[in-house]
């Protein structure tokens, strides 16, 4: 009786692959898929008076509120991946950057780090935490539920200050290594920012 391994059935494929099709369309095949795979996507903020890049990293995912203009998994595969929304709300720069503070369990504002950025005619506040995250298991802000108290996660909150007044809030939480890891996709997207 013959075993194959993983390597010799994967050989065996690509053989079979390149004597049916030939070299040169196995190869530019796989390059169309892998350029397929990680094509940036423009997404549109605030009917469209603002775009960026979404890293090719991320997933996206149907959101789980109705609220959320847009959901991602970062990155889209493993099992440590953060979850990124996006939505355009009211209610304030200071008091959202209040809430998401909140969310952690113990954490001040003297915890969190919070920067701003002015790119073209848009105002980008950043705000870094980590701590012991308090999960919602609700449908939002607005239909909290059940809170699961998560150690050792992070968050990159972002929000959009437009020139009209429109907010748009883009919200990673995950896991710190995860969140770490993701923070220079987020920040390349913050660069890449146009205004319409």
């Amino acid at each position: 009786m013959r075993f194959f391994n993983r390597n010799s059935l994967v050989l065996s494929t690509l053989s079979l692959a390149v004597s049916v099709f030939g070299l040169g369309d196995v190869f530019f095949a796989a390059r169309a898929v892998a350029q397929e795979s990680s094509k940036a996507e423009t997404l549109s903020f605030a009917g469209g008076k603002i775009t960026v890049e979404k890293p090719a990293s991320w997933k996206t995912m149907p959101p789980k509120s109705n609220i959320v203009q847009y959901e991602f998994r970062a990155p889209a595969e493993g099992e440590q991946t953060a979850r990124v929304t996006v939505m355009g709300a009211t209610g304030g720069i200071e008091a959202n950057i209040v809430r998401w503070i909140g969310q952690f369990e113990g954490l001040t504002r003297a915890d969190a780090k919070i920067d701003k950025k002015t790119i073209q005619k848009t105002t980008v506040h950043i705000v870094e935490l980590e701590g012991t995250f308090k999960d919602s298991m609700g449908g939002g802000p607005f239909a909290p539920g059940p809170v699961k108290k998560v150690e050792n996660h992070a968050m990159i909150g972002l929000i959009f200050e437009l020139e009209g007044g429109d907010l748009v809030f883009v919200k990673m939480t995950g896991p710190k290594k995860t969140v770490a890891g993701e923070r220079e996709a987020v920040m390349k997207m913050v660069e890449g920012l146009k205004n319409k």
